[in-house]
């Protein structure tokens, strides 16, 4: 009972108990490659200053840096366990509090953009494939076919340029809503849908108004990498047998577009991980352009003021993201077609 169980079921657990040996292995690959930055920490917590032996070694005990290399991996990788990521050399905040504050709104950013293209890219696609002569298919083939051709900090300032400098259809690109209002109660930690349960409307479409033009430059630089994919794969599938089959015998077009949709899809969403981490990457940019705070606002000061300590958490954290994305992705792309399960045998095999 226990083996057919497992049988069943093995294809995710696996997977799901892999999730901490790639991390343990990112984090090891972290340690030594952020060392690698140029610049004594303990000189920038001195600011320059002289000090003694004394203070230098206590300066090091505090940052981990004291030991050999291998007793100072050991030391670190403890603290990741406990999820202790370390205080920030520059401020002295913890690493952890400060990303459990900036990364849902970087999430909600890559999030809104990803809902966006996903609900573009399931109804383009499957027009495009139904009505291939229209203009607006051959349009929408045309943009697919542009897909990462421009990157997201171009359209970003071309965007900020054209619909704020130009047009005046977007706010000044200076945060998440108007300097002069208040930030929601945090509930969920995700500004937008704190808004929304704030019922502070005047709040809510503030947000909106601040975040359609940076989501769209998300959505127009990586979308079409997802509806390329979708297309590609909804002509297969329209085309194939098991298609034709059904529409000879009768099948209603919903189950036929059903049947299209199921067979399309597993490609597409295998791409989604990829595709989700670019566009978390490109919030990071697109932050720093609108001067949105979060993860990029983050990132940035870590780089420039050489704090190592906060630059290991901030890359553990979006690795750690990345992981479970992949791991949803897997989960449900082996739910939507079985044969992709570790184990399963097809027809030929």
């Amino acid at each position: 009972m226990i083996g057919e169980l497992w049988r069943r079921q093995g294809w995710w657990v696996t997977r799901l108990a892999m999730l901490p040996v790639h991390l343990f292995l990112f984090a090891v690959a972290v340690f030594f490659v952020v060392r690698l930055i140029p610049g004594d920490p303990v000189a920038i917590i001195s600011g320059g200053q002289p000090m003694s032996p004394e203070q230098a070694a206590e300066a090091r005990e505090s940052l981990g840096l004291s030991g050999s290399l291998i007793e100072q991996l050991g030391r670190y990788l403890g603290n990741v366990v406990t999820f202790d990521f370390g205080n920030s050399i520059i401020d002295s905040t913890p690493v952890a509090e400060e990303m459990a504050r900036r990364l849902p709104e970087t999430l909600e950013l890559a999030l809104l953009a990803m809902i966006v293209s996903s609900v573009l890219t399931l109804g383009a696609g499957l027009f495009v494939v139904l009505r291939p002569r229209n203009v607006f298919s051959r349009a929408m083939a045309g943009y697919a076919r542009a897909a990462g051709a421009i990157p997201d900090f171009c359209l970003g300032v071309a965007g900020v340029f054209v619909f704020y400098a130009v047009l005046r259809w977007a706010p000044a690109p200076i945060g998440r809503y108007d300097l002069m209002l208040n930030p929601p109660p945090r509930a969920t930690g995700l500004p937008l849908l704190d808004a929304a349960l704030s019922s502070d409307t005047i709040l809510l479409r503030s947000m909106l108004a601040h975040l359609w033009l940076p989501v769209a430059a998300l959505v127009i630089a990586y979308a079409p990498m997802l509806l390329k994919l979708f297309i590609r794969s909804a002509q297969q599938a329209a085309e194939a047998q098991a298609t034709k089959f059904r529409i000879a015998s009768g099948a209603s077009r919903p189950m036929v577009l059903l049947s299209i949709g199921r067979r399309a899809l597993p490609s597409t969403v295998a791409m989604f991980g990829t595709i989700f981490g670019f566009m978390l990457g490109g919030a990071v940019v697109i932050e720093q352009l609108f001067a949105m705070p979060g993860m990029g606002e983050y990132a940035v000061q870590a780089v420039t003021r050489s704090d190592f300590i906060a630059l290991q958490g901030f890359l553990l954290i979006v690795a750690a993201v990345s992981l479970l994305v992949f791991f949803a992705v897997d989960v449900v792309n082996m739910m939507l077609d079985p044969r992709r399960r570790p184990g399963v045998r097809t027809e030929g095999n």
